[in-house]
C-alpha cells in the first residue's frame, strides 16, 4: 500500500521524458491501487471483534543502540485505517482531476511523481506504530509539500511560499524531536502502545512538558497559531496541491498527532486544555481572515485553517471530543476537497484569474461546478442533514460542555463562516458578469467535474452514514469507553441555536453582497478588513518578533567572530611573523656574530654555575 505509489514515484523521477506520455496515467493508478488494498483492510477489521482491529504488522527492525530499539512497524486499527481511506481515496479524486487540470503543463510527469510521494509519505505517517517511524513520514510530507508548493518555481512568489512552508514547519519539527527525546528518557521506548503503559509512571510535569511539545509540533503541521503564517502563501502551487495539502493530508497530520498522543493529554489536562485553547483561537483567527480576502483560493485557505481549529479544539476537550474531532477531519476531507478543486475549476474557465471581484455569474457558464460547489458550501456552513451539520453540531456542543466561553466562541466561528462563505458564493456565481475581456468562461472537461460530482455526493451524504457509527469504530482507539451517539433526526437545543446561527450568518452575507460588485472598488479603511488582509499581522509578527532580532544577532556574532575570533588569529599570526623577523637578523650568516653569540652563552652558563654553588 505504501510502496506502490512510493515505487511509481521514483520510477518517474528517474525514468525522465521517456516516462511523460504515460506516467501520469500510471501515478493516478497508484492511489487506486492503495485504496483497494486500504477497503479490503478496513472490511477485515469490521469482521473482527473490537478487540482485535489493531494489528501490528512488524517489518524489519531499523537499528538498536544501548537499551533501545526501533523497528519499522505498522499499525492497522480504527484510526489509522479511516486515515488510509481518505488519503487513498480523496488522493485517488485529486490525481484523476489533475490529469485534466495539469494537461498542457510540460513537467505534468514530475508533478504526478510529487503527487505519489505525498500521498506514499503521509500513509507512512499514519500507519506507524511508532513517534520515530510517523517522524519519518512527518518529514516526507514536509520535503513533498515544499516541492509541490514550489512546483512553479519560475514564480518568485512560488518559490518563497515552499521556503517559507518549509522554514516554518521546521520550528514545529524542533518540538516533535525534543518530544521524542524526551520520552526515549522516561519512557525508554518510541512505540505507542508502550507510551501508553509507561506514561502513567512518568512524573506530572514531564507529561504536561512532552503535551506542549507535541502540540507544538502538531501547530505547524495544522498551520495552527502561532504557526499559521505559512498555509495562505502555499496557494501558490497549483490548486490540486492546495486541495491535497488542506483537504486529505498535510494539514490533518496535527490533528492525527494529538489523538494518537491521547495517554499523554488525558495525564495533562494543562497541555489538553492549551490544545482547545489554540484550537479556538485558530478556528476564530482563520474565519476572520477568510471574510477579507478576494483570492478565492485563499479564502479556502482561511476556512481551512477555521475548520482544521474547531478540530483541535474538539481533540483537546478529551476522548469524546476525539472521536468528533476525527468526523469532522472526514466530512472536511470531502467537502474542503469539493471546494478547492470548484475553486480550479473556476480558475480553469477563468484563465487562472483567482479574484473574486473579477467573476460573477458563472453559474450559468458552469453549472456543474457550481451545483457541486453549491454542495460543499452547505456542508461546511451546516445546512441541516449535511456532513458538516453531524461533524462540527458535535464540536459545537462538546465545546458548551467543555465551558461557557469555548461553547460561544465556537458557537461565533459557525456564525462567521457562513457569513464569508455566502460571501464567495454571491461574488462568484451571482450577480453580473465582471471579467475581463477575451476571458470565456466554460465548464471544465469531464476527467475534472467527475471527481467534484463524487466529492459533492460525499460532502451531503457523509455525515449521514457516519453519524451514529464513527464515535464506536473510534472508541477503542481514542480511549472512549461510552461513545457518544445522536439519531440522525435528533436535534439538540445547541444545535437549533447553532442552526439560527448559521441563518444570521447567511443573511448578512446575502444582504452584503446581494448587489453587484464595482470592478474598481474604493480601498477600505476598515481596520478589521485590513487586519485579516495581512492575515492578522502573521508575518509582521514573525518579522520583528523573529526575524530581525535573528538578524541582530548574527550581525553582533559576525562582528565578534571578526574583531574578537580572526583578531585573535591575526593577531597570533603578527606576533609570531615579528619574532621571526627578529630571529632573522640574528642568523646573518658572519662568522664573527656565531663566535660572539656563542662566548655570549658560555659566559652565561658559566655564571649560572658558580651562582648555583654560592647558592
Amino acid at each position: 500500500m505504501i510502496a506502490i505509489p512510493l515505487v511509481i514515484a521514483a520510477l518517474l523521477l528517474v525514468g525522465g521524458k521517456a516516462t511523460n506520455g504515460w506516467g501520469h496515467y500510471l501515478a493516478t493508478l497508484a492511489p487506486i491501487a492503495s485504496f483497494a488494498i486500504g477497503l479490503a483492510l478496513f472490511i477485515d477489521l469490521l469482521g473482527r471483534d473490537a478487540g482485535q482491529r489493531a494489528v501490528q504488522v512488524p517489518v524489519y527492525e531499523w537499528l538498536a543502540t544501548g537499551n533501545w530499539t526501533f523497528d519499522v512497524s505498522l499499525l492497522v486499527d480504527q484510526l489509522s485505517i479511516v486515515f488510509v481511506l481518505l488519503i487513498t481515496g480523496v488522493g485517488s479524486l485529486i490525481h484523476i482531476y489533475s490529469i485534466g487540470y495539469m494537461a498542457h503543463d510540460e513537467n505534468r510527469r514530475r508533478f504526478f511523481a510529487y503527487l505519489n510521494l505525498f500521498i506514499a509519505a503521509m500513509l507512512v505517517l499514519v500507519l506507524a506504530d511508532n513517534y520515530l517511524l510517523l517522524f519519518v513520514g512527518w518529514e516526507g510530507v514536509g520535503l513533498a509539500s515544499y516541492l509541490l508548493i514550489g512546483f512553479w518555481q519560475h514564480k518568485p512568489s512560488a518559490a518563497a511560499a515552499a521556503k517559507k512552508a518549509f522554514v516554518v514547519n521546521r520550528v514545529g519539527d524542533l518540538g516533535m524531536v525534543m518530544a521524542m527525546a524526551a520520552l526515549l528518557a522516561q519512557v525508554g521506548s518510541l512505540n505507542f502502545h508502550d507510551v501508553a503503559v509507561g506514561i502513567g509512571e512518568v512524573g506530572n510535569g514531564w507529561v504536561v512538558l512532552i503535551g506542549f511539545l507535541l502540540l507544538l509540533g502538531a501547530c505547524g503541521k495544522s498551520a495552527q497559531v502561532p504557526l499559521q503564517s505559512w498555509l495562505l502563501d502555499a496557494m501558490e502551487g497549483p490548486t490540486p496541491v492546495s486541495a491535497l495539502i488542506h483537504a486529505a493530508t498535510m494539514v490533518t497530520a496535527g490533528v492525527y498527532l494529538v489523538v494518537r498522543s491521547h495517554p499523554i493529554y488525558t495525564l495533562a489536562p494543562e497541555a489538553a486544555l492549551a490544545v482547545a485553547i489554540v484550537g479556538t483561537v485558530t478556528l476564530l483567527f482563520g474565519a476572520w481572515i477568510g471574510t477579507s480576502k478576494d483570492d478565492i483560493k485563499k479564502v479556502l485557505a482561511g476556512s481551512t485553517m477555521s475548520q482544521i481549529g474547531y478540530m483541535m479544539l474538539a481533540a483537546g476537550i478529551g476522548p469524546a471530543g476525539a472521536a468528533f474531532a476525527i468526523f469532522h477531519l472526514l466530512t472536511h476531507g470531502f467537502f474542503k476537497a469539493n471546494m478547492f478543486l470548484g475553486a480550479g475549476s473556476v480558475m480553469h474557465g477563468m484563465n487562472d484569474d483567482v479574484d473574486m471581484r473579477r467573476y460573477g455569474g458563472l453559474a450559468k457558464y458552469m453549472p456543474i461546478t457550481f451545483v457541486t460547489f453549491a454542495m460543499g458550501y452547505l456542508a461546511i456552513i451546516g445546512f441541516p442533514f449535511t456532513s458538516g451539520f453531524y461533524s462540527k453540531d458535535h464540536i459545537i456542543e462538546a465545546a458548551w460542555d467543555k465551558g461557557l466561553v469555548f461553547g460561544l466562541l465556537a458557537l461565533l466561528g459557525a456564525g462567521i463562516t457562513a457569513y464569508y462563505m455566502t460571501r464567495l458564493m454571491m461574488m462568484t456565481f451571482f450577480g453580473q458578469k465582471r471579467w475581463k475581456d477575451g476571458v470565456h468562461p466554460h465548464e471544465s472537461p469531464l476527467v475534472m467535474t467527475i471527481p467534484l460530482i463524487v466529492l459533492a455526493v460525499l460532502s451531503i451524504g457523509a455525515g449521514i452514514a457516519m453519524n451514529g457509527w464513527i464515535g464506536t469504530w473510534l472508541a477503542p482507539a481514542v480511549g472512549e469507553e461510552h461513545p457518544h451517539t445522536t439519531g440522525l433526526l435528533h436535534i439538540t437545543t445547541v444545535g437549533w441555536l447553532t442552526m439560527a446561527t448559521v441563518a444570521v450568518g447567511v443573511l448578512i452575507g446575502w444582504v452584503l453582497h446581494r448587489r453587484d460588485v464595482p470592478e474598481t472598488q474604493p480601498e477600505t479603511r476598515n481596520p478589521l478588513v485590513l487586519a485579516g488582509r495581512r492575515d492578522l499581522f502573521g508575518d509582521d509578527v514573525n518579522t520583528y518578533a523573529f526575524q530581525k532580532p535573528g538578524e541582530a544577532l548574527v550581525g553582533q556574532l559576525q562582528t565578534f567572530d571578526d574583531e574578537v575570533v580572526d583578531g585573535a588569529v591575526r593577531g597570533s599570526a603578527g606576533l609570531f611573523g615579528g619574532m621571526s623577523s627578529a630571529l632573522r637578523r640574528v642568523q646573518n650568516g658572519f662568522v664573527r656574530s656565531y663566535a660572539l653569540t656563542m662566548i655570549f652563552g658560555v659566559l652565561l652558563i658559566a655564571a649560572a654555575l658558580y651562582l648555583g654553588r654560592l647558592a
